[in-house]
């Protein structure tokens, strides 16, 4: 089993504003950032910067006028003209001008800049294709429209947050509870987003046994992250995402007693008839042979049985330590398929 923080990290990040009490709240503040946002298509000649009339740096975007920069969408346009962010917050706006004028590109494909109200929220090349809030959040209003927030954090946050940058959303089944071994498992997933290039969008599914005021998840088990970038396919992401969604909906159901009968097995059922055994079994599956001997150690000096529960549990942790995203992906596929061994 592991510790999830992601939701956690958003608790520590996030301002008042961007944060929602309600689900409803949530969507209702996507739809009518997106009604209000439009999306331009201008020649790269037609999208100049300028000084607004209080002598901060803007953007003229061809016939529709000037706009005002925010943090992000400044931070795009310097990447697009390749100049340090710093380095342009260090010249005179008269120079720093100049010097957009001088590096932005000048080439025939043309720039998207998503505007609200007098204000640039993004500015990308031909290559990024946008996935609106909204169109994540109907396919969980349509596919998990049971799941629930988790209790407030010690904050008051709830895990649904959003603003004009990106959109994050922590919700769990508050009915799906089931009793393995005497301990309680619910399933939840995060979601994200962003408008304007700055996450990419994804989900992750779990079952958990508990959730605590720093929003922690802990103790979570089959644990599956999906994630694409804003590029030409980002739709295909959208089946995917809802296909995640539906078989962490089933599991609630349908997959809930197949789930407890696997766990409520493995904590019972042995890979061998002593240690030995059991360390052969480990390692014809895979699993390296310094890990299997760590993992044995953790379980028989807490006093546990060597089960299949207890060796996956002890795993689990050790590969949780493992820094290189690739390798530790590898083998926790190897650890959750000791589970189907349980007998």
């Amino acid at each position: 089993m592991s510790n999830l923080v992601r939701a956690s990290r958003e608790l520590f990040s996030r301002t008042p504003d961007e944060t929602f009490d309600t689900f409803e709240q949530l969507y209702q503040y996507c739809s009518t950032l997106q009604d209000l946002s439009i999306d331009r298509w201008e020649p790269p000649q037609l999208v100049a910067p300028t000084i607004l009339e209080g002598g901060q740096l803007g953007l003229s975007i061809g016939s529709s006028g000037q706009f005002a920069l925010n943090d992000w969408s400044f931070g795009q346009l310097c990447g697009l003209s390749r100049v340090d962010k710093q380095t342009i917050n260090r010249l005179q706006t008269q120079t720093a001008l100049q010097a957009f004028h001088d590096t932005l590109p000048k080439g025939r494909k043309p720039l998207q800049v998503l505007t609200i109200d007098d204000r640039v929220r993004s500015v990308h090349g031909v290559s990024y294709t946008r996935l609106y809030n909204l169109e994540l959040l109907d396919m969980v209003r349509e596919h998990a429209g049971d799941f629930m927030p988790p209790q407030k954090g010690f904050n008051g946050a709830t895990g649904l947050y959003a603003g004009e940058q990106d959109m994050f959303c922590f919700l769990i089944d508050t009915t799906g509870w089931v009793e393995i071994g005497g301990e309680s498992f619910a399933p939840g997933f995060f979601l994200w987003n962003s408008e304007v290039g700055r996450r990419t969008v994804g989900i992750e599914t779990f079952w958990f046994q508990s959730v605590c005021a720093n929003h922690i998840v802990w103790d979570a088990m089959e644990v599956t992250t999906f994630s694409r970038k804003h590029t030409a396919n980002v739709h295909d992401a959208l089946p995917e995402i809802t296909g995640l969604l539906r078989q962490l909906v089933a599991s609630s159901d349908k997959r809930r007693d197949a789930f407890v009968r696997q766990m409520t097995a493995a904590q019972t059922s042995v890979l061998g008839q002593d240690q030995e055994e059991t360390m052969k079994a480990l390692s014809g599956r895979g699993i390296p042979m310094h890990v299997v001997k760590e993992a044995m150690k953790m379980v028989t000096s807490s006093g546990s049985r060597l089960t299949v529960f207890s060796l996956v549990d002890a795993l689990t942790r050790i590969s949780g330590r493992i820094r290189q995203a690739g390798e530790r992906a590898e083998l926790d596929a190897r650890i959750g398929r000791l589970l189907t061994l349980a007998v």
